[in-house]
C-alpha cells in the first residue's frame, strides 16, 4: 500500500508577528516547515509528500527542498482562503498512486515518529485514524464572560495532527462537504456517517502559533539533541 502525506502551510501566521510567514521562522538553525518536511521525508511508511503553502511562498519551499535534498515530496502547491480549502488543494494534487493519506499541519515540526505509524497502522485497521490528547485542564463553556456549565472532561480529547484517512474515503468526504465551515479533516468524514478511531499522542506533538510556543518547542528539540 502506498501511504502519502499532505503537509498543510498554508496560513498567514499573524499571531508570529513574522512577515515572511511562520513556517520559515528559524527553530534552531531549521525552518519550522523544514523540520516538519524532514519528519516524512524520514518515516519509512511514507512514500510521497504534497506540500501546501501560500502561493506566494511555493517557490521558496521548492527552493529549500532542492537544498536540502529531499526526495519524496511530489509537489509543493497553493493553498487556498481556509485550511480546508488548502488540505483539498492538496487531495487534488495527488494524481499518483496513493492508498493512505496523512493530513498534518506545518507548524507541527515536533510530531513524534510512533504517532505517524500509529494513526497509518489505524487507519489500516479502521479506515480513519487522528491523533489526539485527553483534555486536561477543566471545561468551561462561557457566555458574555460567564460560566453557564462545566462539562466532564473526561469525554474530550484535544485533536492533533497527523490524521490519516484511506484516501478515497477523504477525497469524497471533501468533495461532498468542504462548502462547510471545520476545523479539521476528521470533521468532514465524521459527517459522512463514518466512525474515526483515535490514538493517544505525544505530548510534544505542539503546533506553533505563538512566539512562546515557540519557546516551548525549541526547550523540546534541546532536550532531545
Amino acid at each position: 500500500m502506498k501511504t502519502c502525506a499532505i503537509i498543510a502551510a498554508g496560513g498567514i501566521g499573524k499571531r508570529m508577528n513574522d512577515a515572511h510567514g511562520k513556517q520559515f521562522i528559524g527553530l534552531l538553525g531549521k525552518p519550522i516547515i523544514l523540520r516538519t518536511i524532514l519528519k516524512f521525508e524520514n518515516s519509512p511508511s511514507i512514500n510521497d509528500i504534497v506540500v501546501v503553502i501560500g502561493k506566494d511562498k511555493v517557490k521558496d519551499v521548492e527552493n529549500l527542498i532542492k537544498k536540502e535534498n529531499i526526495s519524496k515530496v511530489r509537489k509543493v502547491v497553493a493553498g487556498g482562503e481556509r485550511r480546508q480549502d488548502s488540505v483539498f488543494n492538496g487531495i487534488k494534487a495527488i494524481d499518483f498512486p496513493c492508498d493512505i493519506v496523512l493530513v498534518h499541519d506545518g507548524a507541527r515540526p515536533l510530531v513524534d515518529a510512533n504517532d505517524i505509524e500509529a494513526v497509518i497502522e489505524g487507519v489500516e485497521k479502521h479506515g480513519a485514524c487522528i491523533v489526539a490528547a485527553p483534555v486536561k485542564d477543566t471545561l468551561k463553556e462561557v457566555k458574555q464572560g460567564t460560566i453557564v456549565k462545566t462539562p466532564d472532561r473526561k469525554k474530550y480529547w484535544g485533536a492533533k495532527t497527523p490524521q490519516g484517512f484511506n484516501f478515497d474515503m477523504l477525497k469524497k468526504a471533501y468533495q461532498k462537504g468542504n462548502s462547510q465551515d471545520v476545523t479539521d479533516d476528521a470533521m468532514l468524514v465524521e459527517a459522512q456517517g463514518i466512525k474515526v478511531k483515535v490514538v493517544p499522542s505525544s505530548c510534544f506533538n505542539i503546533k506553533i502559533t505563538t512566539p512562546e510556543d515557540l519557546y516551548v518547542a525549541e526547550s523540546i528539540l534541546k532536550r532531545e539533541t
